[in-house]
């Protein structure tokens, strides 16, 4: 004979709210973890650029020939100094103000400039569509290192066109996303409802469609950041990217190559400041992807 089974009890209380509180902040605490290590490292950064003239404890201008290549870790520089006697701490706390500057300041050219068009050729397809985006995919035909140092050799170095150029540059990828998300939400039905209500397309564009596109920029914009710094260093370490004369991580490394094993802390200390930067932001724009993404959202809960 077969045992019947149980029947399921029916005077079980539903979990409280309370529990599920918990379980909810735990996970998102659990999600959290990287994104908090991301946020903190990215947010000392800016302090440091901020703050550069009064944590920096030399000028990071001054040289000084008789205390050249001075190991690290001495209490007059902490991380000694470079083949002109210039503090290495000093330049790499300077080095985030240009590292910053350059990646916001070009991430917002880039993300302005790429929204608005991309808004234009999905809302309005036709003609503005077609020319939009066969410039952005000529554009992209181009290697992108090869086209900044193309353009950068021409105008020449200083930290403003480097601002302009590669923010007038990266602007394809925002104008390709927002693009592609107004060809979708033009056709919904409260879209519909609008236009029908007489609204301009102006005002559909500007109240409808674009505040319902700002989760996937964001990320975009975050690992754009991320790209833009590499960039900005890639470019100073070619001598295409800011002045000589002005502190940046990407010219310290071009600085060190010469002197990798006499003073292989010339390279090594903005490399790391360089390293650690891009990596936390990578971090946060994995999370922001993780949770402005509700697919994957829903499988990280």
């Amino acid at each position: 004979m077969i045992a019947s089974r149980p029947l399921a009890r029916l005077d079980v209380p539903p979990p409280r709210s309370s529990t599920l509180a918990a379980a909810s902040f735990f996970g998102l605490v659990r999600r959290m973890r990287l994104a908090a290590v991301g946020m903190l490292v990215l947010m000392l950064a800016v302090l440091a650029a901020l703050l550069a003239p009064w944590l920096a404890p030399h000028d990071p201008a001054a040289v000084s020939l008789a205390e050249r290549l001075q190991p690290p870790f001495t209490p007059a520089h902490f991380l000694g100094t470079d083949a002109l006697g210039q503090d290495v701490l000093s330049r790499v706390i300077f080095g985030a103000r240009v590292s910053l500057l350059v990646g916001f300041c070009a991430v917002l050219i880039s993300g302005v400039l790429g929204i608005t068009l991309g808004l234009l050729a999905g809302f309005h397809g036709g003609w503005a569509d077609a020319v939009i985006m066969r410039v952005g995919e000529i554009q992209l035909a181009f290697p992108t290192i090869i086209l900044y140092v193309a353009v950068m050799a021409v105008v020449g170095p200083g930290l403003e066109k480097l601002i302009a150029v590669i923010g007038l540059v990266g602007w394809v990828q925002y104008a390709r996303v927002e693009r592609a998300m107004a060809l979708s939400l033009r056709e919904l039905e409260y879209v519909q409802a609008a236009r029908a209500l007489g609204a301009s397309g102006g005002r559909i564009m500007l109240w409808h469609i674009l505040p319902n596109t700002l989760g996937p920029l964001t990320v975009v914009a975050s690992f754009g950041l991320a790209s833009t710094i590499v960039i900005e260093a890639s470019l100073s370490f070619l001598g295409l990217g800011v002045p000589p004369s002005v502190a940046s991580w990407g010219s310290m490394l071009a600085d060190g190559r010469d002197y990798l094993r006499a003073g292989w802390w010339v390279a090594t200390f903005p490399g790391l400041a360089l390293t650690t930067c891009v990596l936390a932001v990578n971090l946060l724009g994995d999370w922001l992807r993780d949770e402005l993404d509700p697919l994957l959202k829903h499988v990280n809960a």
